[in-house]
């Protein structure tokens, strides 16, 4: 089992913080800082850490917010690299969890910057470069919107990657572990302005961040992802194109028509399936079924097919669930044939349980469905 990101984060990050400042303000109470954060430190997750370091912070810097940001921003060390550089050696901290260090100064932004809109702004420029700003912009996106969304629009032609990219991640409607962005995923004109303007960034750091967002507009506004993406194939370069299948992954998984038009992939794909095995018929916790077929093409042309499997997992109450799982793409040559098969594990997990019942398997070619048929989960009955 991994271990806890949160222990990767223990109480030498509160000291070393209270070194860098105190190396360069003298009258930084790295005492007073320490006393308010170490006594309930170890007793808290990894997020609630960085936001009881946050309130440590205000303890300790000066009253004046600005003061106090000046003192952050002038302890700070040089820039990270741009992402493909970083990803490619060795951390110089020797974990990924070195950029977390800076987490607490974005929660002291976003707790008590809310009012001095310039300086929080100047602040989250900096630190953007050293861990992450999406968090800490959001309130101000919040409460501040046009503010904050002009301030967004003059970096768009920024040289770091990781600003542009902040212009993007923190305008995500739905970014995971953050608060959402009603305002957006009512309205997301305001973020696609943006995203225009960064589909064809040079960095895939940036532009995997605009796939993202636009999957995220697509979750509470499906048609303007979709017209979206098709304005955005017109003329696209590969980069954009690849940004525009990451953006509707989902709706690809879901087998939304348009989006697999979009994506090349007929609605009526000419095939047969035939020489369906499932087997064994009954499997017990632990065990794998394996699901095989041939597909053959009817057409007399060339079709490009998305081969995906459905899973109708048995709930406790007797009914199902399906998931969708991905299988594979190719192009299928006229009048031929393509053995597929596939290992399902009824290993148990965490993230899903297993119950004893019919399972039934269908294949998704295209979207199109094709049952496969079924077979019985047991549990762990071994009779």
């Amino acid at each position: 089992m991994a271990e806890p990101l949160k222990n990767l984060y223990g109480p030498d990050i509160p000291q070393r913080i209270a070194d860098m400042i105190s190396s360069i303000h003298p009258r930084f109470s790295a005492q007073k800082f320490l006393d308010f954060v170490l006594p309930d430190y170890e007793s808290l997750e990894l997020m609630p850490r960085g936001w009881h370091m946050a309130d440590g912070l205000k303890h300790a810097l000066p009253d004046n917010y600005e003061q106090a940001v000046d003192i952050l921003l002038e302890s700070l060390p040089p820039p990270r690299p741009p992402e493909a550089e970083r990803s490619a050696t060795a951390d110089r901290e020797g974990n990924t969890m070195a950029p977390f260090l800076f987490m607490p100064h974005t929660f002291f932004v976003a707790r008590y910057g809310l009012q001095h809109h310039d300086a929080s702004m100047r602040a989250q420029y900096e630190l953007t470069q050293r861990f992450t700003a999406e968090f800490s912009i959001r309130p101000f996106l919040q409460y501040h919107q046009q503010a904050t969304l002009k301030t967004l629009q003059s970096w768009i032609d920024d040289p770091s990657e990781h600003v542009r990219r902040l212009i993007s991640e923190g305008t995500r409607p739905r970014l995971p572990w953050a608060s959402r962005l009603p305002a957006f995923q009512k309205d997301p004109q305001p973020v696609l302005e943006l995203l225009d303007q960064l589909k064809d960034d040079r960095s895939l750091y940036v532009r995997r961040s605009v796939a993202n967002n636009l999957n995220d507009i697509g979750k509470d506004n499906p048609e303007v992802m979709l017209l979206t993406a098709r304005r955005w194939l017109e003329n696209a370069s590969p980069d954009r194109e690849w940004i525009v299948r990451h953006a509707l992954r989902v709706a690809i998984k879901n087998a939304e028509p348009t989006a697999l038009a979009l994506m090349g992939y007929g609605a009526h794909p000419e095939v047969a399936v035939s020489n369906i095995s499932i087997r064994p018929a009954q499997i017990r916790t632990g065990d794998e079924v394996e699901f095989s077929a041939i597909i053959k093409s009817t057409s007399d042309q060339q079709q490009p097919l998305l081969i995906d499997y459905k899973v109708h997992f048995v709930k406790a109450n007797g009914g199902t669930s399906e998931k969708v799982f991905k299988l594979t793409r190719l192009d299928l040559e006229a009048h031929t044939e393509m053995p597929i098969a596939k290992k399902i594990s009824f290993k148990p997990i965490n993230t899903r349980r297993h119950y004893p019942g019919r399972h039934h398997v269908d294949l998704l070619i295209n979207g199109q469905v094709f049952p496969l048929g079924s077979f019985v989960f047991k549990g762990d009955d071994a009779a």
